[in-house]
């Protein structure tokens, strides 16, 4: 099975290449909707991300909003969170590739926003980076609802700049799996 890793900053078009996949019938697993999922009331991250910062926790659910007021300043929550979620969402993603292969697929995607600064990259045979304009991407993000220019930029403080992710692709190989 190929492994395709999509990535891109936040605004590229990430979902819009996800979805162009999915036209050609190669399923796609979504690295945000598993922490949606994760942090949902019953979901396998919530009793964890609760108790590291209850200060989240509103009523019955965590806000994300909250929780991302937490974490993107300060770079010790943050990687408390990610410590948490980020096994979480390679175990959901692993569950996708061996549900898959039983289907007889012979190529997945796995759309993960963080590829090469979570190493991710290691476990993919090919990389897919998604860019759009500046501009472009800046109005996208903007459009979003609760979304500020202060926070965009705290966002794209945490993610690799496009260059980046371009130089690194360049390095990723189909022989970066091991065959184990």
């Amino acid at each position: 099975m190929i492994i395709i890793g999509l990535t891109g900053s936040i605004g590229m078009g990430k979902s819009t290449a996800a979805g162009m996949f999915e036209e050609l019938g190669i399923p796609c697993h979504n690295s945000d909707t598993a922490v949606h999922e994760l942090l949902a009331p019953g979901g396998k991250g919530f009793d964890a991300v609760a108790a590291k910062f209850p200060e989240a926790v509103q009523g019955d659910a965590i806000d994300r909003k909250v929780l991302g007021a937490l974490v993107f300043n300060d770079p010790d929550k943050r990687r408390a969170l990610e410590d948490i979620l980020h096994p979480l969402v390679r175990e959901s993603q692993q569950a996708f590739i061996k549900g898959e292969q039983a289907a007889g697929r012979t190529a997945v995607v796995l759309d993960i926003p963080l590829l090469f600064e979570t190493g991710a990259d290691k476990n993919v045979d090919v990389t897919v980076t998604v860019e759009a304009p500046p501009d472009v991407q800046r109005a996208r993000v903007l459009a979003r609802p609760g979304m500020t220019a202060e926070r965009f930029k705290t966002i794209l403080k945490t993610q690799m700049p496009s260059a980046e992710k371009n130089g690194a692709q360049q390095l990723c190989g189909a022989d970066r799996r091991s065959s184990g």
